[in-house]
């Protein structure tokens, strides 16, 4: 082998799901930093390592609070008014009174673990616990976006940061309320710690930095545009993430507030774009969904836990079709798995419009992998990094389907992928890779059973 291609390593599948569909015998190449630099079907293994099953690209992750993971569990029990959102939130403050850095990092390794086995390979983090339970700075103002960048890498996933800019408790610029205090910051704060991270992110191919304005209750006009301001002082294509529309009485009071619903709003005053990234947007109207669509903006869907916490069914028959592009996240947590991810959107539309295949467009086309698909491209465009294929020039992250698991057996080509999202899979994920470093193998992460005893640490007290 000659010096140009000493770096280059082959692994060889039985079959691959590639842009152009499924072939068999795919030699991939990769170069040192985990790109793949050639993707031959057809081709025989010559010495490249075997993979063990059907190769697909990993899912990326649009939304997550890390910290939450921890939380589950400890909110599904009746309140004395009824519940919803808003009691949910009045939980997760309390719970935050006694979370520390190290509790955050231990708790977002083992989160991060949990995604890569489950096949997610790249999350997009949007973080906005960023100081000590009494509200204060701590010396080091990025300390806990240091925390998850560290957990990110200790469990291999790739990682997009986006530090959130929250300073109100309510739309029009009103003061926030004591249970926020560990999220607000002034611009100068905030470009403080932006500035810290774009430093400690710098140069690492794996992870990316962006911003995330909170939400229209958290920020004002002007601190959105200055939220997006900074970021952009520091990279000009930073993805930019926002929360809007998640819930109805969000919508009646942004109505209050502007005269406008809280997507009709952006679209108005924001530059919403390729960039940008709208999560939930669970109730739009229809002119807001065709706009959304047409803007070329990502919506972020969380099924489980817009299923969790009452949320209600995005609009999502019209906005793909006039051509919408959206991801999947796990957001707080409650199911840390991409394929029940894609089950519960379609799950929900069935639900309300009372029919079956509601996302499948074409006659005989295959829902799994419409879904599938349409998740990794919206993914990869959400956290502006280069994967959610299997080509030429894009990152090597892809996971080996396990088709020992009952429900992928015999299954072959988009059947797979129908059998994994709406079948009884339990493990549909035998091996995950990242940017050409093996993270899973044979369903297990390296650091199961230390990142496991670390979190059980961790739970103990805080449940106690």
């Amino acid at each position: 082998m000659n010096a140009m291609h000493a770096d280059v390593r082959r692994f060889h599948a039985p079959a691959a799901w590639l842009p152009e569909g499924w072939a068999r015998d795919v030699l991939f190449e990769l170069d040192g930093a985990g790109s793949l630099v050639r993707v031959t079907p057809g081709a025989q293994p010559d010495g490249a390592e075997r993979l063990d099953g059907p190769v697909i690209p990993g899912m990326p992750n649009v939304h997550s609070h890390a910290f939450q993971r921890a939380m589950t569990g400890l909110t599904e029990k009746g309140g004395p008014q009824g519940d919803s959102f808003w009691s949910w939130r009045q939980l997760m403050y309390r719970f935050l009174e006694g979370l520390t850095p190290d509790d955050v990092e231990i708790i977002a390794t083992q989160l991060y673990c949990e995604m890569l086995c489950a096949g997610y390979t790249a999350v997009a983090e949007f973080h906005y616990l960023h100081h000590d339970p009494n509200g204060m700075p701590y010396a080091n103002r990025a300390e806990i976006g240091e925390r998850l960048i560290a957990a990110a890498e200790r469990a291999g996933i790739a990682l997009t940061l986006l530090p959130v800019f929250y300073a109100h408790g309510h739309f029009g610029g009103a003061p926030p309320n004591p249970g926020q205090r560990r999220f607000i910051n002034d611009r100068e704060g905030y470009a403080r710690i932006v500035e810290r991270l774009a430093q400690r992110l710098k140069d690492r191919p794996t992870l990316r930095l962006g911003a995330a304005p909170h939400s229209l209750r958290a920020v004002t006009p002007e601190e959105l545009r200055a939220t997006v301001e900074c970021v952009e002082s520091i990279d000009r294509e930073a993805p930019i993430h926002i929360h809007a529309a998640e819930q109805q009485q969000e919508v009646d009071d942004c109505l209050v507030w502007s005269g406008k619903r809280p997507v009709a709003w952006l679209l108005d005053h924001a530059p919403l774009g390729s960039r940008w990234t709208v999560v939930h947007a669970t109730h739009m109207d229809a002119d807001e969904t065709v706009r959304l669509a047409r803007s070329g903006a990502v919506a972020g869907i969380c099924a489980t836990t817009e299923g969790d916490l009452g949320d209600g069914f995005f609009n999502a028959a019209p906005f793909l079709r006039a051509g919408g592009r959206l991801g999947i996240g796990g957001d707080s947590h409650v199911g840390v798995d991409p394929f029940l991810e894609l089950r519960l959107f379609e799950y929900g539309q069935r639900l309300k419009l009372e029919r079956r295949n509601v996302l499948a467009f074409a006659v005989r086309e295959s829902l799994g992998a419409r879904l599938y698909r349409t998740a990794c491209a919206g993914g990869a465009q959400a956290l502006g990094q280069k994967i959610g294929r299997l080509e030429a020039g894009y990152r090597a992250d892809w996971i080996v389907l396990n088709t020992d698991d009952p429900a992928l057996a015999e299954h072959e080509g988009d059947g797979l992928l129908d059998a994994a999202i709406f079948g009884p899979a339990r493990a549909p994920v035998r091996d995950v890779m990242v940017a050409g470093r093996w993270c899973v193998r044979g369903g297990r992460h390296p650091l199961a059973q230390e990142s496991l005893a670390r979190y059980r640490t961790v739970m103990r007290r805080l449940l106690g």
